[in-house]
């Protein structure tokens, strides 16, 4: 059996075939977790409220929550669905679902948090029972759901579960030219980020992935990469041929 991965799929990535197809024949075990980021911006504008991010995250105020849970749990039944109509059994589920995402709020962003427990228990039982769990990153407090950047979500599950995390975006992965995919990093440490960020190198976006990425080994994954969502990706990202891999 292949390596036990955690994916993060970039909401940038919608669920296109080619995606599904690949995640379908994936011979090892699997868990999703999902963004939503232009979908949940599409519905904001359509119902009259302001998107307005800082840090790289959404803020979100008490009355968008419902927006922001409405369209995340739309996408992850549509992976789901996509997945198991393809030989792979999913289920869809929240944070909120067996309190499997408990989070804390962050300061100044109205309701968004960070996850600070993950109960691995739940996924690992229906990983035993055969079905790939597909998790939208709301996780709750003591006054209910919160938002959390998919990508924070992916590392703090990857690091509960002690498994590999592939984060899959719409690009190659980190480049020493942000503008030329043909520079992609294929390794990385801690260190190494750290230099990049300073140079400017590793900027905008990317940094929340790359903080991600960084998390889940700091929470227990054995290593982390970042790779554009294709058909093959993740077989190419255990070979090492696609992506950049993050190493303690």
């Amino acid at each position: 059996m292949s390596e036990p991965l955690l994916v993060k799929v970039g909401g940038s990535l919608g669920a296109p075939e080619t995606l599904l197809e690949a995640l379908a024949r994936y011979p090892g075990p699997l868990v999703l977790v999902h963004g939503g980021g232009p979908e949940i911006g599409a519905w904001l504008a359509r119902l009259g409220m302001e998107t307005r991010f800082v840090g790289g995250l959404r803020v979100t105020p008490p009355e968008q929550v419902e927006v922001v849970e409405m369209v995340l749990t739309q996408i992850g039944k549509r992976l789901a669905s996509g997945l198991s109509r393809r030989g792979r059994r999913a289920l869809a589920l929240s944070g909120r679902d067996a309190l499997c995402l408990k989070g804390q709020p962050l300061p100044g962003l109205g309701r968004v948090g960070e996850v600070v427990g993950v109960e691995a228990g739940l996924l690992q039982d229906l990983l035993e029972k055969g079905y790939t769990p597909v998790l939208a990153p709301i996780a709750l407090d003591e006054e209910g759901p919160l938002n959390v950047n998919a990508d924070t979500a992916a590392g703090a599950v990857a690091g509960a579960l002690g498994w590999p995390a592939v984060f899959l975006t719409d690009v190659e992965g980190v480049y020493r030219d942000p503008k030329d995919p043909r520079t992609r990093i294929p390794r990385l440490t801690a260190e190494e980020v750290e230099a990049l960020k300073g140079a400017g190198v590793i900027q905008g976006g990317m940094i929340p992935k790359v903080e991600a990425a960084l998390a889940a080994l700091r929470a227990g994954a054995p290593w982390a990469a970042i790779a554009k969502g294709g058909p093959g990706v993740l077989e190419g990202v255990l070979r090492g041929e696609e992506g950049s891999r993050f190493l303690p």
